[in-house]
């Protein structure tokens, strides 16, 4: 395993995270421990979750995902060498189950971290993030950018409430996700006019077939030593190559989600089968060229990987091993070249 600092921390987080999203809905509890147990055996450190999770979000099975986890960090008897990042969930029609009111002010920042400290059964988190922007702005997929006033800028106060979390020793760390360039640098200069604690990552889209971080917020993550911690790396599974190779099945995430349509489109599917074709003539797995493809960029921190089954966890954490000729990476861009970004 390989491991990048946090930000401006002292804390080494394997480049390898494992995303789990799907524990609850996708995943029981036995396999979600499992998982978690082979992922550390393998160097993994770096667990990712969130109050919201499991995907899609519902009222029925919200938690269940730091549930899962808890239930295991219990088993193992084990927390320091562990890194735990979770997120609060932000206004949307899809939160309402949450709390009623859906600001991110200091009191809903501390009550998201009670919930997810006693459903994960820890003393505290090592990385608390802001899941989306509550402005109107460009996340989940939404292209061009239509100003809208009325939106009132609170970031300070959400600053304030994040480095309150942290001086109370609950949160180490902070961080954000969703977000925009004018985003990064709104809460660092929150931070730094009050002297309040700085956000140390952004969890944004990155994938072959989503390269738009790579536009701002790749130069602002590498200056501001603010780095990427990447999520759909696999595009929601498209990029591991079988609903090319007509080995999908019904349950699939794709294909059992229908309405979360990030990754279906038409120039989706063309992209990669081009992709595909570039895996198999350098005697690569798609899956694992993918990620390798993320893990090569200096912007990464690290590579949030999600499955199902424990032999896709085995094929995504030996992406690790796996490194791009550059010849490989040249035909990667070439398609990116010709259809650029088609799942923002």
């Amino acid at each position: 395993m390989e491991y990048r600092k946090l930000g401006k921390t002292d804390i080494d987080v394997s480049v390898i995270c494992l995303g789990t999203m799907t524990y609850g809905q996708q995943n029981t509890e036995a396999e979600a421990h499992e998982q978690l147990s082979y992922a550390v055996d393998q160097g993994v450190n770096f667990i990712d979750t969130a109050e919201l999770y499991p995907v899609p979000a519902k009222g029925g099975t919200q938690g269940k995902t730091e549930e899962y986890i808890g239930t295991w960090l219990e088993k193992r008897k084990k927390r320091d060498d562990l890194i735990i990042g979770s997120k609060i969930a932000g206004p949307g029609p899809y939160t309402d189950h949450i709390r009623t009111d859906l600001d991110y002010n200091a009191q809903n920042i501390s009550d998201a971290i009670e919930g997810s400290l006693k459903r994960l059964k820890t003393d505290y988190l090592d990385l608390f993030q802001i899941h989306w922007p509550a402005r109107p702005t460009n996340f989940f997929g939404k292209r061009g950018y239509f100003h809208r006033d009325g939106w009132q800028n609170n970031i300070e106060e959400v600053v304030a409430g994040l480095d309150k979390a942290v001086l109370s020793g609950k949160v180490r760390h902070v961080g954000i996700s969703n977000e925009t360039p004018w985003g990064v640098q709104a809460y660092l200069k929150a931070a730094d006019k009050n002297g309040h604690s700085r956000i140390q990552s952004i969890q944004n889209p990155y994938s072959m077939l989503n390269r738009t971080f790579e536009a701002g917020l790749a130069e602002m993550s590498i200056r501001e030593k603010v780095g990427l911690l990447a999520y759909s790396p696999m595009a929601f599974g498209l990029l591991s190559g079988k609903y090319h190779r007509k080995e999908d099945k019904p349950s699939d995430r794709i294909n059992q989600f229908s309405t979360m349509a990030r990754y279906s489109s038409d120039q989706s599917h063309l992209a990669t089968a081009k992709y595909a074709e570039i895996a198999k003539k350098h005697g690569l797995s798609l899956a694992q060229m993918s990620l390798a493809f993320v893990n090569q960029q200096r912007f990464v921190t690290a590579n949030i990987i999600g499955a199902t089954t424990l032999a896709q966890l085995k094929e995504n954490i030996a992406s690790i091993d796996v490194k791009l000729e550059k010849e490989v990476t040249r035909e990667i861009n070439a398609i990116h070249e010709a259809v650029p970004n088609p799942a923002p």
